[in-house]
């Protein structure tokens, strides 16, 4: 039964994606794929992280079909080696997954059909498989057959005529071949395998510092010394930085685009150098000992208020990056400022929370990992060609027009329908109306595996048009 399904699955993947662009095909395998891992796992079906990771999973499938962005596919694949690895072992941290499913869908017939021998350093085939008695079993037959064809055509003009006739030109080899590449692929996945150093290392690593039993005062109390000191300056130096930046933001004139870019641009440079320094700084003095010294209060307040003063850096970064998109528009560099923005505020949270609760620094690195992949899975929700293209039409004070006709086409309609209210040339206009029917032509002749939601909406409007 279980080579019957993975079978059907393969011959489904071949139909899904050979000679096919990414669509509904790439939403269909994320269906198989959960009910290939719930037909062999059933009992990892039951563990809470799994079902989350397989609600991730449907969800970012839906997310490809209604968006059809590359984000969306990406998501989509991540969030494809996250349940496999869930599947695998589901008390790991989330980059412990990513690596047991990649290493399950890349290499787990190997692993499962393969053993190494430390005593005699090497590699055997396990007994369950006799790959000498398969190769003899379709090898002779076939070779004896292929003789007796060509002994036969010899001697009889009837029989060689009947060959001749024969014809493989139907078998498609390519096609089989990918047949071939789903069944490896969802033989894989269907019995998911654990990368057993990076597992155990993970699962018997706790995310809290332990109290050493040797502890040198004299030792801790220069390091403290010198990290109150550090901390102590650093904090006078963002302060000012701060308080010069405020004035320039409230007092600053010259809000043209090069000044503007200018003013993001560095902010960001200045951002990216004082964050990596500060985490950097931080970890280094709360690695190990320093978090149990009992005199170590002033160095903690001193930390705390740094995070804090950084934090209030990144607001102020936030706020030149949207006055920048208020009046020139939003780009995906300007909606990347505000992502960075965003994950670099959650490292300094996590950066406090380790320094509060004496956290290791294999706690940063697991809420981290998980914080991108949440980050990753909702940006994959967005039509961000559409977006910007929406907020800048209705909000920005001035926009680049050739760069929303420069995006990709999935602003085509939008962009079709709002072109004689703007104030654009005619030029852009014959743009506009060109990519819109490029658009049409080429959602019309996708085939149903390539389909998105798009596809259904054109239905539509050439059915509201009749």
């Amino acid at each position: 039964m279980k080579h019957i399904l993975i079978g059907i699955a393969a011959i489904l993947f071949s139909i899904l994606f050979y000679e096919q662009r990414i669509g509904l095909n790439l939403s269909i395998f994320s269906l198989a794929t959960i009910a290939i891992l719930t037909f062999h796992n059933p009992k990892a079906f039951k563990n809470r992280y799994t079902i989350i990771h397989t609600i991730l999973y449907i969800a970012t499938a839906i997310v490809v079909f209604m968006q059809h962005s590359y984000i969306s596919i990406i998501a989509n694949c991540v969030a494809f080696f996250t349940l496999v690895g869930a599947v695998s072992e589901g008390k790991t941290s989330i980059y412990v997954y990513w690596l047991n499913g990649l290493y399950t869908s890349i290499a787990g017939f190997f692993h499962r059909n393969f053993e190494v021998d430390d005593d005699v350093e090497k590699v055997s085939l396990k007994k369950d498989i006799d790959i000498i008695h398969l190769t003899k079993l379709i090898g002779i037959p076939l070779v004896f057959i292929i003789v007796f064809i060509l002994l036969y055509k010899n001697g009889n003009p009837m029989f060689n005529n009947l060959v001749s006739k024969i014809s493989f030109e139907f078998v498609n080899i390519q096609w089989i071949l990918f047949c071939v590449l789903g069944y490896y692929l969802f033989s894989n996945i269907s019995k998911p395998i654990i990368v057993e150093s990076a597992t155990l290392a993970d699962l018997n690593t706790k995310n809290e510092l332990v109290k050493p039993d040797d502890v040198s005062e004299e030792k801790l109390k220069k390091e403290k010394q010198l990290g109150t000191t550090l901390l102590g300056l650093l904090n006078l130096l963002i302060v000012l930085y701060i308080i010069t930046d405020i004035a320039s933001l409230i007092i600053g004139e010259d809000t043209s685009a090069p000044t503007l870019s200018s003013l993001v641009h560095n902010g960001i440079y200045t951002l990216i150098a004082s964050i990596v320094i500060a985490i950097v700084i931080i970890l280094y003095f709360f690695r190990g000992n320093l978090n149990f010294y009992t005199e170590n209060r002033t160095l903690k307040n001193l930390t705390f208020l740094w995070i804090f003063l950084n934090i209030i850096l990144i607001a102020l970064i936030a706020i030149k990056n949207q006055n920048y998109i208020t009046s020139f528009g939003l780009t995906y560099k300007r909606i990347g400022v505000h992502i960075y923005i965003l994950l670099t505020l959650a490292g300094l949270i996590t950066t406090f929370l380790k320094v509060l609760n004496i956290k290791n620094m294999v706690f940063l690195f697991r809420r981290n990992t998980q914080i991108a992949f949440i980050v990753l899975i909702l940006m994959s929700t967005i039509n961000w060609d559409q977006t910007i293209t929406a907020y800048n039409l209705k909000h920005a004070n001035g926009f680049d027009v050739n760069y929303l006709i420069n995006l990709s086409n999935r602003n085509a309609i939008l962009l079709n329908d709002k072109k004689d209210a703007l104030s654009i040339s005619e030029s852009d206009k014959n743009r506009i109306s060109t990519k819109y029917r490029t658009y049409m032509i080429t959602l019309r002749q996708r085939d149903w595996q390539e389909w998105s939601y798009e596809n259904f909406l054109i239905e539509d409007n050439d059915s509201n048009s009749e």
